[in-house]
């Protein structure tokens, strides 16, 4: 009992915590490897081996991402093969963008400069400087790719204020 206590304690510190803070509490209570400016938008699903997740420097997660380092499916081999278990590490490279609700499987790595896009399932390793999307996530297009979009349909909004914010937003949408 006292530890689920202990656990549900540290559950809903760490949804009250900023991002620094966040990376902080993953670090040394579960023992995640994880870089600079990380910055957390919500609270991933880490999973139930923790320490096999090691995530980069200027990683953004963004809420209800999953991380799945074993395949539970051998469980019903478990009366047949007692103690059978599959096992993967997941690292994630530097400057990467998950968004949300992606699912990243054991033994897979992100490369470094990728955005994976919201709602996919990581299978398969990622290469450097991509863009995957799908179930399974596929490589659907180059980084500099998806940059010369993001560009052609970008609005810069620099305003912090939340109702400035929201104003020059829609006059922005707005002249378009």
């Amino acid at each position: 009992m006292i530890q689920f206590l202990k656990k549900k304690y540290l559950e809903r510190k760490i949804r009250s915590a900023n991002s620094e803070k966040k990376a902080q509490l993953y670090r040394k209570h579960f023992g995640i490897k994880i870089g600079k400016n990380i910055r957390f938008t919500g609270s991933p699903d880490i999973g139930s081996e923790p320490y096999l997740l090691e995530i980069g420097d200027d990683v953004t997660i963004t809420q209800n991402v999953t991380f799945h380092t074993h395949d539970g499916g051998v469980g019903l081999f478990r009366k047949e093969y007692p103690g059978i278990n599959i096992f993967g590490k997941i690292k994630i490279g530097n400057n990467v963008f998950i968004g949300s609700h992606a699912i990243i499987l054991p033994g897979v790595t992100i490369g470094n400069n990728v955005v994976i896009a919201t709602g996919s399932v990581v299978s398969k390793d990622i290469p450097d400087n991509s863009v995957a999307a799908g179930v399974p996530a596929k490589v659907i297009k180059s980084l500099e790719e998806y940059k010369k979009k993001v560009l052609s349909q970008a609005l810069f909004v620099h305003e912090t204020d939340y109702e400035k914010r929201k104003e020059e937003i829609l006059n922005k949408l707005n002249k378009k």
